[in-house]
């Protein structure tokens, strides 16, 4: 979830602004968002991710991050739920701009932007692969891919393997939501 602050700013404004600040901030090359609390299904998807992905990745160039680390992407800054870099990250890095696979777990306040917005971010970044947005309700995923000069989109449901050839390794959607029981009818809001 994020909610959007009366802050107008550039890119470098931005990160030495955000540096000062006791709160997570994405910036969308105009507006300042800040990052705030989600839901317990926005909590265990993130914790499964990272795990998910180092495993498989182990011994191999790229390794993967949490969304401790934020993202340039367009001219934006990201904090995605996880995401995979195959390119050296200096240790003292705070921002990372060579990802290769991008994941965001969906949203009531945020489906918009991760579906429009950060969709047109990851595909103007010519070294983001594959976008993976994950349901918070269902084992679920729009998954995002470049295929030569072509951005496409295709739907993952439960018991699909999500295959990630750029990184050489694939992941069951299972795995991802493990721990969170989706038996339970999602929770009415008034």
């Amino acid at each position: 979830m994020n909610v959007a602050l009366c802050q107008r700013m550039n890119l470098v404004e931005f990160l030495a602004w955000e540096e000062r600040q006791e709160l997570r901030y994405e910036f969308d090359r105009f507006d300042v968002r800040a990052m705030v609390g989600g839901t317990a299904a926005h909590a265990v998807i993130p914790r499964n991710l990272p795990t998910a992905l180092t495993n498989r990745l182990r011994g191999k160039p790229c390794q993967a991050f949490g969304s401790e680390l934020k993202v340039e992407v367009a001219g934006s800054i990201r904090y995605p739920d996880a995401f995979v870099v195959c390119a050296p990250v200096e240790p003292r890095a705070r921002v990372v701009t060579e990802s290769v696979v991008i994941f965001e777990v969906l949203s009531e306040s945020t489906a918009r932007i991760d579906h429009v917005d950060k969709n047109a971010e990851y595909r103007a970044t010519p070294s983001v692969q594959r976008y993976v947005m994950l349901e918070q309700d269902s084992q679920a995923a729009t998954v995002f891919a470049r295929e030569s000069d072509r951005w496409v989109g295709s739907l993952l449901t439960a018991d699909v393997v999500l295959a990630m050839p750029e990184i050489g390794i694939e992941v069951p959607l299972a795995e991802l939501y493990e721990g969170l029981d989706l038996s339970q009818p999602p929770a009415e809001t008034a």
